[in-house]
């Protein structure tokens, strides 16, 4: 099984900064930041609706 070490993320990490520059890598994180929390919100209020349905 293939294993991701320290040395292979930093050189990978050092690989996307070359590409796309550190601001288009934080806009990217920040965007999948927001993504996850409306996921996680949308999961939480599915569950509260069927937990508590209105009929």
């Amino acid at each position: 099984m293939f294993r991701l070490g320290p040395t292979e993320l930093f050189i990978i990490l050092g690989i996307l900064i070359l590409l796309f520059g550190v601001g288009r890598i934080s806009k990217i994180a920040g965007e999948l930041g927001s993504g996850i929390r409306a996921f996680k919100s949308g999961l939480q209020d599915e569950e509260k609706s069927r937990l508590n349905p209105e009929n």
